[in-house]
């Protein structure tokens, strides 16, 4: 082990023809313990007594992985994790959840080295299903070799095929096997059991372990991590595990209190509500007063940024005064919790059209435009619909803050995500108003529709020091569910198709 040399000694400029061979765990990631990913597949696969038992199994996997041997560590966390779990499962958190969480903690220096190579491997004791769709999609890897699981009629054993968990002897029996005669340029470890692959290499690094080392910037990844889903917004330590285990049931309480304030008190109560109960909403810019039916003025189209579904109601909270919202789709329980009146869009442009400006003659309405909800800084394209049907559009910026759980989900049951929201212990809104568009810039004024709604997209953007992207809702769910985010379902009345919108 020691007569490699460290992976600061390693030359990284001339090596567009070169491969390079490296693990994962402390050396492409800063962080040497694989628990927190298995914990994450866990919960958002297994849920929470999945989570328990895999928090029950750890101690028992550490004992055998640094007093015995490492596969045997390992084997205890994929059986405590994988066991009867679904394979699509399984795939599904690796594509759409994992990938945020890896792209968070990936070493600085390793990546120097790494990304600089022509052909690029890694070698992993984790199972090749969890980690691949990260390394291969986000990374540019071009091969991954990693422990095999087994499988029986879709679903996960718990035991790996053979020849085990690919670690010390095995993963250089997996390099000789994948590059047989060709030998590598680089191989990159971090511990004595890579000492075996890295001796097949040219060049041999060691990795050793730093925990000042800072992790690579999302400007520096060759690929953006736009969407992600997950209920999790913190990488889950085994205490961190064990926290949010003894949250949830004291959460949901709490959250069922919250929902109740929000639907029962009378809307210029909520705020106070809300504060006195843990949330915090904050108003900047100056609210829009209220249509006066009375001399006939139309509502107001609020144009806001999507981030949940709780976007409109937070907005009534802001303005003191229920604003009722257009929605592609919220679940069936969000809308009895609701306490503004939801209506859905059909996707029809006319259909929509009549009832959006029915809707405006009887006073103010809320829209998002995105159609769908973005976690990262970043806006989705803003339909065009809603600027062809009112010249009265006031832009309301909205952002919000969770630091246990996530409220919106692509893969999960929509009605849990107010629950989720309001489940993190102190949940923040910041809602910003924004002036009023001009005549000037609006169809009246010799505008486009298309122009408006970009138009309004880049001053949210501006105002949130976010990115504008051409990126819809079928771009999010083919990303993170494999689908363009509709659902067939049977006909209710005229209701044929409903669109997954949140």
């Amino acid at each position: 082990m020691v007569s490699f040399p460290t992976i600061d000694k390693c030359a990284f400029i001339g090596r567009e023809k070169h491969t390079v061979v490296a693990d994962m765990d402390g050396t492409l990631l800063r962080g040497r313990s694989s628990f927190p990913y298995f914990a994450l597949l866990a919960f958002e696969a297994g849920g929470i007594f999945r989570l328990f038992l895999l928090l029950l199994a750890s101690p028992l996997a550490g004992l055998l992985y640094y007093f015995v041997s490492e596969s045997a560590g390992i084997k205890v966390l994929i059986f405590s994790t994988c066991a009867g779990m679904k394979v699509s499962d399984i795939e599904s958190v690796a594509r759409a959840v994992l990938p945020k969480f890896y792209s968070s903690d990936l070493h600085s220096e390793s990546w120097r080295v790494f990304s600089s190579c022509g052909k690029r491997c890694v070698l992993t004791a984790n199972p090749r299903i969890m980690v691949e769709a990260f390394l291969k999609d986000f990374l540019g890897a071009d091969l991954v070799l990693g422990t095999e699981i087994s499988t029986y009629k879709g679903r996960a054993t718990g035991f790996v095929r053979s020849p085990g968990i690919i670690v010390g002897k095995n993963k250089a029996d997996a390099l000789k096997k994948a590059f047989e005669e060709t030998q590598p340029e680089i191989g990159l470890g971090d511990r004595h059991t890579d000492a075996p692959f890295m001796a097949l290499c040219k060049e041999g690094y060691i990795v050793p372990p730093k925990p000042e080392v800072r992790a690579v910037t999302t400007d520096k990844l060759p690929k953006p991590i736009i969407f992600h889903d997950g209920r999790l917004v913190q990488k889950p330590t085994p205490l961190t595990a064990l926290l949010i285990i003894l949250w949830i049931p004291i959460g949901f309480i709490l959250a069922c209190l919250r929902i109740a304030a929000g639907s029962l008190l009378p809307m210029p109560m909520v705020y106070y509500a809300f504060w006195a109960l843990g949330v915090r909403v904050t108003i900047k810019g100056t609210p829009h007063p209220p249509a006066k039916k009375s001399t006939g003025q139309s509502g107001v189209l609020f144009v806001c940024s999507h981030r949940t579904l709780l976007d409109p109601i937070f907005l009534s909270t802001a303005l003191g005064r229920p604003i009722p919202a257009v929605t592609y789709s919220v679940s069936r329980l969000s809308e009895i919790i609701s306490p503004i009146k939801t209506v859905r869009l059909s996707r029809d442009r006319a259909t929509d059209a009549s009832m959006i400006k029915k809707l405006l003659e009887k006073g103010d309405l809320a829209i998002c435009p995105e159609g769908t909800t973005c976690r990262e800084p970043f806006l989705l394209r803003f339909s065009a619909l809603f600027a062809e049907l009112t010249d009265q559009l006031v832009p309301v910026a909205m952002v919000n803050r969770m630091s246990m759980f996530h409220g919106t989900t692509a893969r999960g049951w929509k009605g849990m995500d107010p629950f989720y929201f309001f489940m993190n212990p102190s949940p923040a809104y910041e809602v910003t108003f924004l002036n009023k568009l001009p005549q000037e810039l609006t169809l009246s004024g010799g505008k486009s529709s298309h122009e408006v709604a970009n138009y309004i997209q880049r001053v949210i953007a501006a105002t949130l020091s976010y990115e504008c992207t051409s990126l819809t809702r079928r771009d999010k769910y083919r990303a993170l569910a494999g689908n363009d985010g509709t659902v067939v379902e049977k006909a209710r009345k005229l209701q044929a198709n409903k669109v997954m919108g949140c």
